[in-house]
Formats: C-alpha cells, sequence, structure tokens
C-alpha cells in the first residue's frame, strides 16, 4: 500500500457555537471509527463519546465499521434534547393560538 493509494476524507464535528470540518488522507480500507480517530476531533472535542454519539457519512446513519470512500464526509451527530415531532407539534400548536388570539387587541 504506498501513498499513492491514499485518499481524502472529511470528519466533521458541530456544537451550537463551534464547527469543526478536519480533511484528512487515508489508506483504502479505513473504517469510519479510525477516520474519527486519526481526524484528532475527540482531542477537540471531549465531550463526544463513540459509544453514546451516532455517526454517518453525509447524513446517512453508519457504524463505525464502515469502510469509508474517497470523499465521504464523516459525521459525528450530537444527542437530540428535544423530539422534533412534539417541537412541531408545539409549535403548531403556538401557530393556532395566536391565530386565534389575533387582532385582539
Amino acid at each position: 500500500m504506498g501513498s499513492a493509494e491514499r485518499f481524502e476524507v472529511e470528519v466533521a464535528y458541530a456544537t451550537p457555537t463551534r464547527q469543526v470540518i478536519l480533511r484528512l488522507a487515508v489508506e483504502p480500507g479505513t473504517r469510519l471509527e479510525q477516520a474519527v480517530r486519526m481526524s484528532g476531533v475527540l482531542e477537540q472535542f471531549p465531550e463526544i463519546d463513540l459509544k453514546q454519539n451516532k455517526v454517518g457519512i453525509f447524513g446517512k446513519l453508519g457504524k463505525l465499521s464502515d469502510v469509508l470512500q474517497a470523499g465521504d464526509r464523516v459525521e459525528i451527530y450530537r444527542p437530540l434534547i428535544a423530539d422534533p415531532k412534539e417541537v412541531r407539534k408545539q409549535r403548531a400548536a403556538q401557530g393556532k393560538a395566536m391565530k386565534k388570539g389575533a387582532g385582539s387587541e
């Protein structure tokens, strides 16, 4: 395996206040978990726990054992704070309440 066979991937992680996209060259057969560890993102964000955080490639959930392809963007997802369905229900309920009260001032 010579260096000519290496290819580039990205590892991405974001918090509400900071986002990083780290580029690195990997060997064919590199797995998702290996790329995350090689990228240094775990040192930058010690709160990441690969046993807890979900991971994926380009927004599609994946496994730590998935083999990467040239150009892949590995994403590390933070846990959801609120259920998206519940948030939509609450917003819809607020919208209905606003419409009922419109013009009553």
